[in-house]
């Protein structure tokens, strides 16, 4: 299971890696049947999806968990999880918490994050596909 999340956090890096330095501004829809959150409220959730070689796995979980341990110390960073495929074991999915746009912007300026792109380049089957996405607001049942 660590071997997952690892593998989770790597993927999800890579997607994070081929955006550069750009930022990443969300769609905010509103309509009056909904109540349009303050930016306080608003979390980032991001998750980027790896296809690794099949004789590159052990190496892609090794790079990965130094961006797992580092980003879940940020101050903008709530969880950096990485997860493995249980059916394609050379998939996997970054799943990525922020607080904040600020947050995932600081993200990406680290630079571990910098570095991890050019780590992982050679390990990867293909680009990493990622997703931002803005949370309006939390509802825990």
């Amino acid at each position: 299971m660590k071997a997952k999340f690892l593998i989770l956090l790597f993927g999800a890096f890579i997607l994070m890696s081929s955006f550069g330095n750009k930022t990443i501004s969300s769609n905010k829809y509103q309509t009056d049947s909904f109540n349009k959150a303050t930016d306080a409220e608003e979390s980032m959730m991001i998750t980027a999806k790896l296809s690794i070689k099949p004789e590159k796995i052990n190496d892609s979980i090794a790079v990965a968990k130094e961006m797992i341990e580092k980003s879940n110390k940020e101050n903008g960073c709530k969880s950096y999880q990485l997860y493995q495929d249980p059916y394609n074991n050379t998939s996997f999915i970054f799943v990525e918490e922020y607080k904040n746009q600020a947050a995932v912007d600081a993200h990406f300026a680290t630079d571990y994050f910098k570095a991890f792109g050019p780590k992982i380049a050679n390990l990867v089957q293909e680009p990493a596909k990622i997703k931002i996405v803005t949370v309006a607001k939390e509802v825990n049942q």
